[in-house]
């Protein structure tokens, strides 16, 4: 199982990283979620390990690439799918945990320039979103670190059901 972790908002990451990895999932993340995740004792990947390319133009392109988006968006169920993904050498992403950056928080700032505001427009965060929940039969989308602990819970137990809403 694979999960992409990348949040602006890195409350409780660590230990979700921990539960996740401790239920067998190989963990990708990017920056400085990675790097927090690492400082917390878990074993993380770089997302450049998953794409095969490094993060370009300033981190700007980090998730936008079909080794992550053919792995979040492939449907389980379609033979030919599956069959496609293992044809590129891609696999299929099981859980993406995501917040985006503070763009509201951002421009609301006293003084904020032009450059701060667009490097706080979130890109790769809400297509990951958008993308998982397409395909949320098959991939777990996270977007609040409150719902980490009631997500891991059911995880543990084997037990996530389609119409479960944490909180």
């Amino acid at each position: 199982m694979k999960a992409i972790i990348g949040v602006s908002d890195k409350t409780g990451v660590g230990d979700f990283a921990g539960g996740l990895s401790k239920l067998g999932y190989e963990i990708f993340s990017t920056g400085k979620t990675e790097k927090a995740i690492a400082e917390a004792g878990v074993h993380v990947k770089s997302i450049s390990e998953l794409t095969g390319y490094p993060e370009m133009l300033d981190g700007r392109v980090k998730t936008l690439h079909p080794a992550v988006h053919g792995g979040i968006l492939a449907r389980r169920d379609l033979p030919s799918h599956m069959e496609e993904l293992a044809r590129h050498g891609i696999t299929a992403i099981d859980l993406v945990a995501v917040n985006l950056y503070p763009f509201v928080q951002t421009v609301s700032r006293e003084g904020v320039t032009l450059e701060e505001a667009l490097e706080n427009i979130d890109i790769g965060g809400p297509t990951m979103i958008r993308a998982s929940a397409k395909n949320f039969p098959a991939v777990i989308v996270i977007v609040d670190p409150a719902d980490y602990q009631p997500v891991l819970e059911k995880l543990k137990k084997g037990d996530l059901p389609l119409d479960f809403t944490p909180g």
